[in-house]
């Protein structure tokens, strides 16, 4: 990455229109070697899918050969952990043997990207036998955050589709197979935890909260059996299947989660307060290696934290110059955020009632969105986007907001999830944005135009690179903005520099605690004193960066990136700059930002 490119763009936070850059397009004949190489990359990930049975199902290619794949769940023992790096090195080695030189451009592109996916998967197995470190960077197997406790269940209500007898016994043995999960994770948690690796003490207490909510319960009123018997009303299939999953329930799941708790509640005991990943084995590299692989920009922990501190600056003054003229004239930035949080014009009641509006308004933001699409994209995705809220059974430790795909064969809609825990964590100024952020112009239709796209091979459609997909997130934000959807509604302005704030401050508070040895206390009030949110939203937020080191500067990273490329090309441009061919990159699937400046400036700045 050009970093005199990406630095300069760090100070370009005013009004940026959009990036033109037709990257369908690259030009070139395929060669024979194109051939060979999709051959190849199909051939990985259908050698993927048949070991991911839960990536199946979410993308609907669970049937016809992988259809037996309905019945499973995903491997998450230390053996099938040691499966997945042996099968990346294999790959590795087979793509390194296709010479680049021999491939179209296109393919070339595709040949890049999974290269960098494999080398950088490898080397971070390779250097950190501790939690996750192959993708998202995660090192305790357990947290709120992650385990099968809280995984599986929202998966079985989410993502199993019950159309038939055959689906239902599929569901059946996925809840058969929950306790073997669940033992897989303990096993793991408890060999980390021999290393010293394992959560601190809050982010424990937060997941034996989570746990006791799913096991402290009769079997018949968990997730997993009520969901079950939802379905099976709604299919018109004979309930006797209910009973049969709350005897595995009860006979099985519940003494795996007792073994899991039970491990829980001794490393609860020998817990520290240290909220940093510095305090793990190798913690400095971890947390380097950990913000590279969720931002694809090689910055270290001192540089993340000056670049934080320079964007929470400059965009507080902008948010300043918007409060003094509605009159909010006392206090800091911070402080008249949070007085305007509290004005009751701005909350929704915290009722069934309450939370229906603000879903009902979310809609209503995506509506309009929608119908703006055409001015900025030529592209859009045939999947529908539904809103739906969090579940409240794992809503205490889920993210405010975030987004599922829509299956591959149509039957599930794309779904962006809000956790309604507190409407107070929600005000009326901010809701636009993050409907912008999570669905249209955001996620949904990043993910969805490459998902949908034939032209990209299955191995990179869904391709994990925050930095790109959370970069381009916050990008559309600013693009609303930039379309004026914000025009007359000065609140709701201050509601997405609101956001960018937000976004600028996890720089500061992520690397506070994993580079700078920050407590949980200060990167909370901290988050509080500067972005103005709720306590609540703003510990949780804290609590999920301790368990996932370095993805949230992938968010403001991302966007600076995306950002300085974007004036780069329309500079260039000038009045020849067309938006809707620059957001037709997003045809080219997603790819870590150092490719994608790559792409850019081989097609618009060369």
């Amino acid at each position: 990455m050009n970093r005199r490119l990406f630095l300069a763009g760090t100070s370009a936070l005013g009004m940026c229109a959009a990036l033109p850059v037709a990257a369908q397009g690259t030009a070139g004949v395929p060669t024979p070697a194109d051939a060979q190489l999709r051959e190849m990359l199909d051939r990985f990930f259908a050698a993927r899918m048949a070991e991911s049975p839960e990536g199946a199902t979410r993308l609907g290619l669970d049937t016809g050969t992988l259809a037996p794949l309905r019945s499973q769940l995903d491997d998450r023992s230390a053996a099938g952990a040691a499966a997945e790096l042996a099968r990346a090195k294999t790959e590795l080695a087979e793509l390194q043997a296709v010479p680049a030189a021999s491939l179209s451009p296109d393919a070339r592109l595709d040949h890049e990207v999974v290269s960098y996916q494999l080398e950088h998967a490898i080397s971070g197995a390779e250097r950190f036998r501790y939690g996750s470190s192959m993708g998202r960077y995660a090192p305790y197997v357990l947290s709120q955050l992650t385990g099968a406790y809280r995984d599986v269940p929202d998966f079985l209500d989410g993502q199993h589709r019950i159309r038939d007898a055959a689906d239902a016994d599929a569901y059946l043995a996925r809840v058969g197979a929950f306790a073997a999960a669940i033992d897989q994770d303990t096993q793991r948690q408890a060999d980390d935890a021999r290393a010293g690796v394992f959560a601190p003490d809050y982010l424990l207490d937060t997941t034996l909260t989570l746990l006791a909510a799913l096991r402290d319960r009769p079997a018949a009123e968990t997730v997993p059996v009520a969901a079950l018997a939802r379905k099976l009303a709604e299919a018109k299939l004979p309930a006797d299947r209910v009973a049969q999953a709350a005897a595995i329930m009860e006979g099985e799941v519940f003494p795996a989660l007792d073994r899991q708790r039970a491990l829980l509640t001794d490393l609860r005991a020998r817990a520290t307060h240290d909220a940093g990943v510095w305090r793990l084995p190798d913690g400095e590299a971890y947390y380097a290696a950990a913000a590279e692989a969720a931002t694809t920009v090689a910055l270290d922990g001192a540089e993340i934290h000056r670049l934080g501190l320079e964007q929470v600056a400059e965009i507080g003054a902008r948010i300043d110059t918007i409060l003094q003229g509605q009159g909010m004239t006392q206090g800091t930035v911070g402080e008249r955020l949070v007085a305007l949080n509290e004005r009751p014009d701005q909350l929704f009641p915290n009722t069934d009632e309450g939370r229906a509006a603000l879903l009902a308004m979310l809609n209503e933001q995506i509506e309009a969105m929608t119908a703006r699409l055409p001015e900025q994209f030529a592209t859009l995705p045939r999947a529908p986007v539904e809103v739906r809220r969090v579940p409240p059974s794992i809503q205490d430790g889920a993210p405010g907001g975030y987004y599922q795909a829509a299956s591959l064969d149509g039957t599930r809609p794309a779904q962006y999830f809000i956790n309604l825990r507190d409407t107070f964590n929600r005000p009326k100024f901010g809701l636009a944005t993050l409907s912008y952020h999570e669905a249209v112009p955001g996620h949904h239709l990043q993910v969805m135009t490459a998902l949908e796209s034939d032209a990209i091979p299955l191995i990179r459609r869904r391709a994990g690179f925050s930095g790109y997909t959370e970069g381009w997130a916050l990008y559309s934000e600013q693009l609303a903005d930039e379309m004026g959807m914000y025009d007359g509604d000065p609140l709701g302005q201050v509601g997405y520099l609101q956001s960018l704030l937000f976004r600028a401050t996890r720089l500061v508070v992520d690397s506070g605690m994993h580079h700078q040895k920050w407590s949980r206390e200060k990167a909370t009030d901290y988050l509080i004193a500067t972005t103005g949110l709720a306590r609540q939203r703003s510990q949780n937020e804290i609590d999920r960066y301790t368990a996932w080191p370095g993805q949230a500067c992938s968010y403001k990273i991302g966007h600076t990136q995306w950002v300085a490329l974007r004036d780069a090309v329309k500079a260039k441009q000038g009045a020849a700059f067309d938006p809707r061919a620059f957001h037709d990159v997003l045809r080219a699937g997603p790819m870590p930002l150092t490719v994608l400046e790559r792409l850019i400036t081989t097609q618009m700045l060369g």
